[in-house]
């Protein structure tokens, strides 16, 4: 696999990408989630392709106190090949380069193999509750 940067015309494959993974959610407008994501810090967010073929992405970031990442995602017939760490590896590497002092992220309380595969990679939970506010509602 060889991680680069996304580029627009990954758009529909990333999304396509996604949905097989289970990762979209009604409240979230996928092409709107990109379009954020490509007007701030847009060098890291990441795919990975295989013979032509995206097959993984992430989207990480940095406020200058916590890095963050979402959309991991590795195609269902890629996953368990060391993929998702690779991603996780270039994230964290571009993060620690900015500076960055610690990744965090979430994960949704039944997605049970993303909790393993992240403890695994050496994550902990940390002792906190995650609270959102939706600022803006996405139409889909």
């Amino acid at each position: 696999m060889e991680i680069r940067i996304f580029k627009p015309a990954d758009t529909q494959a990333v999304i396509e990408l996604w949905q097989a993974c289970g990762l979209l959610q009604p409240h979230n407008n996928p092409t709107l989630d990109i379009e954020r994501k490509l007007a701030h810090q847009r060098e890291l967010f990441f795919v990975g392709e295989q013979d032509g073929v995206i097959m993984a992405s992430a989207m990480f970031g940095y406020d200058g106190h916590r890095g963050w990442v979402n959309y991991l995602a590795v195609a269902p017939m890629h996953q368990k090949q060391g993929h998702a760490q690779a991603m996780m590896q270039r994230g964290e590497s571009e993060l620690a380069a900015l500076g960055c002092p610690k990744l965090n992220l979430q994960v949704r309380k039944n997605n049970l193999a993303a909790t393993k595969f992240y403890l695994a990679s050496g994550y902990t939970e940390d002792e906190v509750v995650s609270f959102g506010k939706r600022l803006i509602k996405d139409a889909n």
